[in-house]
């Protein structure tokens, strides 16, 4: 696996967060995070993670990159005991804040999920991440240690995320691919705005990101234990994600090629040994 420090990139990467959980959810234009609606009863969860979780009426849920909560907090909706987890200090403030607004009881933690807080070992039925999450990484064992530590023996990670073959794409017409697919070796660039609300100027941050194959992730979670029972690649799908695919009729966007369509996401389920291990 790729030797990536984890302090690699994480300043720069936090500076982005930070600028974004101040943003997100702010703005008229904003296409994902309409607080108000949220706080109506909007249900920000996709069919693809809702599926793979099962029920979690009564269970523990952990959230890792839970950015300012809404996802967290609809979990709880569902009936979890939730706690989530981001490296921004501004999200979890606003998170906190978000949970109070919403009258729903969460806990949310700073932590690096690179490095997890040792208090939170062993306490979790559910560890879930969804949509942009493993581009963020530079240690993607320690990562997937640190979700099969949290877990209780029999306990589920869940983790859904953009497929790494769509991550290549910088245009889809014209075609035109220009980002490693795996590696992990760190990709650095110059970032102008948020995908939340494309036309709101933010500050230019410069962040790092990590190019990690399916094949590399799935070595990743065996390699901690996890024991994988479900892996899916999904060619049709509701969320916007980068908005370089244009959007269906019916409301999905997919990534055509030839006579085909090529994935945009993946899914992996994995569960803890029943029985601990020393």
């Amino acid at each position: 696996m790729n030797g990536n420090s984890p302090d690699d990139g994480l300043a720069a990467n936090r500076a982005l967060w930070d600028a974004r959980a101040q943003a997100h959810g702010t703005t008229p234009n904003d296409m994902l995070y309409d607080v108000d609606s949220f706080l109506a009863g909007r249900q920000t969860l996709y069919g693809i993670e809702l599926e793979l979780a099962g029920d979690v009426t009564g269970q523990d849920v952990l959230h890792l990159h839970c950015h300012f909560g809404m996802d967290t907090l609809n979990w709880a909706r569902l009936g979890a005991r939730v706690t989530g987890v981001d490296f921004s200090s501004t999200a979890i403030v606003r998170a906190r804040e978000l949970a109070e607004l919403a009258g729903l009881t969460a806990d949310f933690v700073e932590a690096d999920t690179q490095n997890l807080p040792s208090g939170l070992a062993g306490r979790f039925d559910l560890v879930i991440a969804t949509y942009g999450v493993l581009c963020w990484i530079g240690d993607l064992d320690a990562w997937m240690r640190g979700a099969a530590t949290a877990l209780r023996p029999g306990g589920r990670l869940v983790l859904v995320d953009l497929h790494p073959a769509y991550q290549t794409l910088a245009t889809f017409e014209p075609l035109v691919a220009d980002w490693p697919y795996g590696g992990g070796e760190p990709q650095r660039e110059v970032v102008t705005g948020t995908y939340a609300d494309p036309d709101l100027p933010m500050t230019a941050q410069e962040v790092v990101q990590y190019p990690h194959s399916v094949g590399e992730i799935v070595t990743a979670a065996a390699g901690s234990g996890l024991i994988i029972d479900r892996l899916g690649e999904h060619t049709e799908v509701e969320f916007p994600g980068r908005r370089i695919l244009p959007e269906g009729p019916d409301g999905t966007r997919r990534f055509p090629f030839g006579d085909t369509y090529l994935p945009i996401l993946y899914s992996l389920r994995a569960r803890s040994p029943r029985t601990a291990t020393a």
